[in-house]
């Protein structure tokens, strides 16, 4: 497997500190691989194999882990007649129940330093800080990036990039999404199995198992009508009435319950719409986008024919991997994709497939030539040829996504 620089960027500065490293992301995304990669350069740095404990909790020897006493008895004999800083990496720690008594009791009686990953709410901001007394640092992991499946594929298929395959490579993202066990899989009708196969996990393991829902058949349509309005502003009512012709009887309760699961178990990212001139977030029509573009394929439709939402979705996802807050832009009656700040950067983002008309490149530019402030404005789309103007930059989504600069 590669290594994730982006992630490991974020990390390296952290080793030996008294910060506990918490890794978030989806099932499958990459978490495992990634503590490996710490696990290889702690090695490099001279730490001794026998201080680096690593327990998974999907490992057959660790099944049988169940809550924190359990955890403790397995670490006091792990730890026992170590000298030494100790690194301890817990993978999916969420399974162990009060887990974060463990973890705040390690940092109290060892000399350690502490990884953990983890797939679902319990591991998010707003329950951390109490988990962990503050005294951790959250990185975010997501699915590959485009330029991460290009490497893949140079390092290790030792594929020579040209401009050719560069743009298969890409069509091919747009399908089925930067998941990486799908990468070492050729056959199309195996990918498509494989995403159901983590949705699946997804649902199984991190919404029914944790909530108690009922109406299985009623959260499993929603789920559908949830990835197929990706991109799209998102209505409890027209929801509710999804549903009701579906001849499933709901509530906008339930409707905001099950979208609440599914942002927890990291499937789906919730965008709000702003006001740009009068600076207030809006309450209604927010949007919904998939952690990873390879689901909308594998379990909706084809995602040749929403391209329009897809590139949306695809950049969105890249705007927050580069560590982006991103909000859905509102000025007068106009929408901007993307309204994305970092500190005190901030840029404003448009997304179109093609800007094959007067009147497409009129709706995507308008908008930023309304926009008072002078930060810098793109319109992103698959177009080959540069047509920015007014001080408002086109660029081509590819380049985009291999563009760091951004």
């Amino acid at each position: 497997m590669i290594k994730r620089e982006l992630y490991l960027n974020q990390i390296r500065h952290l080793f030996g500190s008294d910060f506990i490293k918490v890794i978030v992301g989806l099932r499958r995304c990459g978490k495992t691989s990634l503590l490996k990669s710490i696990i290889g350069e702690l090695q490099d740095n001279g730490v001794k194999k026998e201080n680096i404990i690593y327990i998974s909790f999907e490992l057959v020897q660790y099944k049988n882990i169940f809550n924190a006493h359990q955890l403790d008895e397995l670490i006091l004999k792990l730890v026992e007649g170590l000298e030494g800083k100790i690194y301890l990496l817990f993978d999916e720690i969420q399974q162990v129940e009060f887990w974060e008594k463990s973890i705040n009791s390690y940092q109290a009686s060892f000399d350690c330093d502490i990884y953990i990953t983890g797939s679902n709410s319990k591991l998010l901001s707003n329950e951390l800080a109490t988990l962990l007394s503050g005294r951790y640092v959250k990185i975010n992991l997501y699915p590959f990036s485009f330029a991460e499946i290009l490497q893949y594929k140079q390092e290790i298929n030792g594929l020579k990039l040209n401009e050719m395959n560069l743009k298969e490579l890409f069509n091919e993202y747009l399908l089925f999404g930067g998941m990486p066990g799908l990468l070492p899989i050729k056959d199309e009708s195996t990918k498509i199995n494989i995403l159901h196969d983590i949705y699946d996990s997804i649902v199984i393991n991190d919404v029914l198992s944790r909530y108690k829902i009922n109406e299985i058949d009623l959260f499993m349509r929603f789920s559908y009508y949830l990835m197929n309005s990706t991109g799209q502003t998102f209505s409890k009512t027209s929801i509710t009435n999804y549903l009701k012709n579906e001849n499933k009887k709901t509530s906008r309760n339930t409707i905001s319950n099950f979208t609440k699961y599914l942002e927890d178990s990291l499937f789906c990212k919730k965008v709000m719409r702003q006001d740009i001139l009068g600076k207030k977030l809006l309450k209604t029509e927010e949007k919904y986008y998939l952690a990873d573009q390879g689901f909308h394929h594998a379990l909706v439709d084809n995602n040749s024919d929403w391209l329009g939402r897809i590139l949306e979705n695809v950049v969105y996802n890249e705007l927050i991997r580069r560590g982006y807050s991103v909000k859905i832009g509102k000025i007068k009656n106009k929408e901007i994709d993307f309204v994305c700040e970092k500190q005190d950067n901030k840029i404003y983002v448009q997304v179109a497939y093609l800007l094959s008309t007067p009147e497409t490149i009129e709706r995507e530019f308008s908008p930023l030539f309304d926009v008072p402030d002078k930060y810098r404005a793109y319109v992103l789309s698959m177009d080959e040829v540069n047509l920015s103007e007014g001080g408002i930059i086109h660029k081509n989504i590819i380049d985009f996504l291999l563009d760091y600069e951004i």
